[in-house]
């Protein structure tokens, strides 16, 4: 196997097959917005921000971003036509009224259990989980974007999260630099193995239980 180095471009080219025409996604701070990139031309996603946006477009070119139009992490963003703004009650009544068809969050750790720790390490000053506690649980698929590695060397797929939960039992899927898996609740399922990897190996250097799928694919990123 080459040596590893982490690849979120992989990470968000497979999320982005996931959505159809019509879908409404909100995709999280940091490496979920990427996945924006590479949604195909032919499949047009409506795009929300929990801080009151809707029909999000691409970047804004160098230069012409507008201070006033920014996603929930404070990121310069556009708007498609059609797209519109809103007071946060609307907003979080969009997500807790289960209108929202995915949500793409980082994680510190996900568990086999569908559990999500995103938003504290134990000692560190943080402003809170914001809107990620009300978008797993009201979304309808909940997608957890990851590398597949910590900085110690560790996998980030565990069998218990040892850190404090955004949310219990509420991810579905799993993608990251190594691999596709469904969370079974009680294991890891890898459906899809990334080129050049192997699903032995992903096993081997894991540290949650992970089973293999009967269909299980090789995958070849672009």
């Amino acid at each position: 196997m080459p040596e590893y180095i982490e690849n979120k471009e992989i990470i968000a080219q497979r999320i982005a097959r996931f959505f159809k025409t019509g879908d409404v996604v909100n995709l999280g701070i940091g490496l979920p917005t990427l996945v924006g990139n590479y949604i195909p031309k032919e499949v047009t996603v409506i795009l929300q921000s929990e801080n009151g946006l809707i029909g999000l477009g691409p970047e804004p070119a160098p230069g012409g971003e507008d201070k006033d139009l920014t996603n929930a992490g404070g990121k310069a963003v556009t708007i498609l036509p059609g797209g519109c703004f809103f007071d946060s009650a609307t907003s979080f009544g969009i997500i807790r009224g289960g209108h929202v068809d995915y949500t793409v969050l980082g994680v510190l750790e996900v568990d086999q259990e569908g559990n999500l720790a995103n938003y504290k390490i134990p000692g560190k000053m943080v402003p809170g989980m914001g809107g990620a506690m009300d978008l797993v649980a009201g979304s309808r698929h909940v997608i957890a974007a990851t590398t597949h590695f910590e900085r110690a060397g560790t996998s980030k797929l565990k069998r218990r999260c040892s850190l404090p939960l955004t949310a219990a039992h509420e991810v579905d899927y799993v993608v990251t630099d190594l691999g596709f898996f469904v969370v079974s609740g009680h294991s890891f399922i890898l459906k899809e193995v990334f080129a050049p990897w192997t699903a032995e190996w992903i096993i081997a250097h894991t540290e949650a239980d992970v089973e293999l799928a009967d269909d299980i694919l090789v995958w070849e990123p672009a």
